[in-house]
């Protein structure tokens, strides 16, 4: 079984750990409705893609999007 040589120091330890961050998700707003939606996705509320509309809104389940 490995066995470290020696004791890994908090500031060794946290360098390691420097990558391990969470990052908040990009959001923006719809051209059509102005509701908030994750970038290169269809708006979760009006259904419009690139200015146009790809689903129509009554097939749609209003998602919602947390900030």
């Amino acid at each position: 079984m490995a066995v470290p040589k020696k004791k890994v120091s908090p500031s060794r330890r946290g360098m390691r750990r420097s990558h391990e961050a969470l990052v908040g998700q990009a959001h923006l707003e719809c051209s059509n409705c102005g509701e908030l939606k994750r970038p290169h996705h269809i708006c979760p509320s009006c259904g419009h893609y690139d200015g146009r509309e790809v689903v129509a809104a009554e097939k749609l389940t209003k998602a919602v999007v947390r900030v």
